[in-house]
């Protein structure tokens, strides 16, 4: 059984123009991977850490290939280049579900 996977970002959003155009055109990419946002700017705690960002997103794929493949895919990626192109930053990882921590 393949165990889901989380694209887990962070943001801040330099040019909310820029910013709207890539976020306006995720959606419907995340859905064509079989994604589904868990969380996507609700409000937040910062607990630890830097606070250096703003906007926080949570996203699960049904494994970590799917998330991945939405990731690298074409449309996603030039998606993305409206926020690369001083809309923001984001630091995005991929983790997979389950607990893997060695016993």
């Amino acid at each position: 059984m393949t165990a889901p996977a989380y694209w887990v970002a962070r943001s801040r959003i330099d040019d909310w123009e820029r910013y709207k155009r890539y976020t306006d055109l995720v959606p419907a990419i995340i859905a064509k991977h079989h994604g589904k946002v868990l969380a996507r700017g609700g409000k937040y705690e910062v607990l630890e850490g830097p606070k250096n960002f703003a906007r926080f997103v949570v996203i699960e794929f049904p494994s970590l290939a799917a998330a991945k493949g939405c990731f690298e895919s074409q449309e996603y990626q030039k998606a993305a280049g409206f926020r690369r192109d001083g809309g923001g930053v984001v630091e995005l990882v991929i983790v997979e579900g389950g607990d893997a921590t060695p016993t």
